[in-house]
């Protein structure tokens, strides 16, 4: 027996890779992705989402692909995971003509910027937008990777452009951004996504329940105990996922039908969370010892 067996799990509901049958469009995600998708439906040019560690942008980006390319023929879309600084801006502007459907893209600069711009023509004589999302966009640190983007944006017919840009990445990226104060100016819409409310983390928590399948399981975390994941999550969605897992094995190492606040606060504390809370709260104790029965 396992916890998924123990408390009626068909899957693990809280794993914290990607998974877009486990995505939340409460609270403020699906809202965000409506005003996305209004900016790309405007061929609004560039659309930069900031979140911090944890905050759900690799989702949302992965959720909004899946959302345009299930709309057929009306958008050319795709995504790119930047995962690391070294980049240069020809590799970049290879890989994003390769998204577009550029075939046996040229290696000199010119002759691929001309077949970009032939692809874009199609793409927009076909009645359909071009869509580039970026995640990880913070790693594009450099002054010449910004003027590509601007450049790139300029890419258009009387009247539209021709492709839009859509950026996910952590705060530092409105600096990078700064690098290039016209490509900054061409930013259609700005938003920060902000940590869960309590009634959010509530919900988010309920809701990765009831995708895997644990009707049964909906009652695991008391309200007390959501209270608590909240103060020691700060309302960010992977550290709710890491707090929940946790304690979803502490809670089957102990045979609790239900999580109890003193598991929280255990596992909070083994994930050295408590350290980053107010001294209150950080002096908090178990009101009793549960004791550990033996696995099998």
């Amino acid at each position: 027996m396992d916890y998924l067996e123990f408390y009626h799990l068909k899957e693990i509901p809280f794993a914290n890779a990607p998974d877009l049958r486990f995505y939340y469009d409460g609270y403020q995600y699906g809202y965000t992705e409506e005003r996305i998708i209004h900016v790309i439906d405007q061929m609004g040019g560039l659309a930069v989402i900031i979140g911090g560690m944890g905050m759900g942008k690799s989702i949302l980006a992965r959720h909004l692909l899946e959302s345009l390319t299930g709309k057929g023929i009306e958008y050319e879309c795709g995504l790119m995971i930047i995962v690391h600084t070294a980049i240069t801006a020809s590799w970049l502007l290879k890989k994003i003509a390769i998204q577009l459907g550029v075939t046996d893209p040229a290696d000199e600069k010119v002759n691929l910027i001309t077949q970009l711009f032939n692809r874009l023509i199609e793409i927009q004589e076909e009645g359909r937008k071009a869509v580039v999302l970026i995640d990880e966009a913070n790693m594009l640190q450099t002054r010449e990777i910004m003027e590509e983007f601007r450049g790139l944006l300029n890419l258009e017919v009387p009247g539209k452009k021709l492709v839009t840009f859509v950026f996910f990445g952590m705060p530092e990226l409105d600096e990078y951004l700064k690098l290039d104060e016209p490509l900054r100016q061409r930013v259609a819409l700005r938003i920060a996504l902000k940590q869960f409310s309590e009634e959010a983390t509530k919900e988010y928590i309920l809701h990765r329940l009831k995708r895997a399948n644990s009707e049964k399981s909906m009652s695991v975390f008391p309200e007390d105990v959501l209270k608590l994941i909240h103060i020691y999550s700060k309302g960010t969605p992977r550290l709710v996922n890491t707090i929940c897992d946790n304690a979803l094995l502490e809670g089957f190492l102990k045979r609790e039908e239900k999580i109890t606040p003193q598991i929280i606060e255990q596992v909070s504390g083994e994930l050295m969370l408590k350290e980053l809370l107010p001294e209150e709260i950080q002096d908090r104790k178990p009101k009793k010892e549960t004791k550990i029965s033996p696995v099998g």
